[in-house]
């Protein structure tokens, strides 16, 4: 009897060690799905959840982005914008504008709280460093504008005088390295730079070119009389570093409207009627890829 008795409790003893490794097992197996399931999850998916594209626009730099009177996003990054709602979430209105300054573009990228900027941020290598950029849609050179009755045609004609920059640009990198005994005054909105140059506390302003031509073409007492500085640049969205999937997503969409011509059409829904008939598209749109 006792030895039946030990069989039996040894046999229970198995039966109840098999039945939680395989417990265990299957208790492994679903940790491991669930990983696999959390990973399947990615920006793309987070975003189509969410259920809106949160992008980085200015509200004060026309013809690009800018808050008409009646408190709408306008412009040429907005047309890209909601192009790229549309595509993503089925529907252009979709959208959470994020007003910006030059000087922030970096760090709402790096804080989430924009997926993507669209605020004319040009390529540099520093900026390749801290965020990852999509295909351009846009090329850009350094330009001068300013007044009429005092032309700058020269970088040599500004020695001893004072150059108006936008913080956080291109323009004031460029300066800063190659022209350091330059005088920048230098201000944080756009805006405020460019009435800086109207009420005469600079004798130029520096900025893209293609801003400048539309800026003086809606201001006749100022011309860009120097067009363009350094190499040609280009324009192209930005995400944040690492964010690989999302920066696929939009390479293959900027190829796509690439191939329908959609930046030409922009650019005469947008920029045609600020740039004039001097300037052609061919000068400023990028369609899908470097050229």
């Amino acid at each position: 009897m006792k030895k039946k008795f030990l069989v039996l409790v040894l046999a229970t003893l198995t039966m109840v060690m098999l039945a939680a490794c395989g417990s265990s097992k299957s208790s492994t197996g679903t940790d491991k799905g669930n990983d696999k399931s959390a990973k399947a999850t990615t920006v793309v998916d987070e975003i189509k959840e969410r259920g809106t594209l949160r992008v980085a626009v200015f509200g004060d730099k026309p013809p690009f982005g800018f808050v008409d009177s009646n408190g709408k996003n306008q412009g040429y990054d907005i047309v890209l914008a909601k192009r790229l709602a549309k595509d993503l979430l089925g529907d252009e209105s979709k959208i959470e504008y994020v007003l910006t300054e030059p000087q922030a573009r970096v760090d709402l990228l790096k804080s989430d709280k924009v997926d993507i900027v669209l605020a004319n941020f040009t390529v540099t290598p520093e900026r390749q460093e801290q965020v990852d950029f999509a295909n351009p849609y846009m090329k850009v050179a350094i330009g001068l504008v300013s007044p009429n009755s005092a032309p700058i045609k020269s970088v040599d004609q500004l020695k001893g005088k004072k150059l108006i920059v936008p913080k956080g640009t291109t323009a004031e990198t460029y300066f800063m390295k190659n022209h350091p005994d330059i005088e920048l005054v230098k201000y944080d909105a756009i805006t405020e730079a460019f009435e800086a140059l109207k009420d005469g506390r600079g004798n130029a302003l520096a900025q893209d070119n293609a801003l400048l031509f539309g800026w003086a073409n809606q201001n006749p007492d100022f011309s860009v009389a120097l067009p363009s500085l350094g190499d040609v640049a280009y324009i192209a969205p930005a995400v944040k570093k690492g964010n690989t999937e999302l920066l696929k997503w939009l390479n293959t969409e900027l190829e796509t409207l690439g191939k329908e011509q959609f930046f030409h059409k922009a650019y005469d829904e947008t920029l045609k009627s600020a740039f004039g008939d001097d300037i052609s598209a061919d000068n400023v749109v990028v369609e899908g890829k470097a050229e």
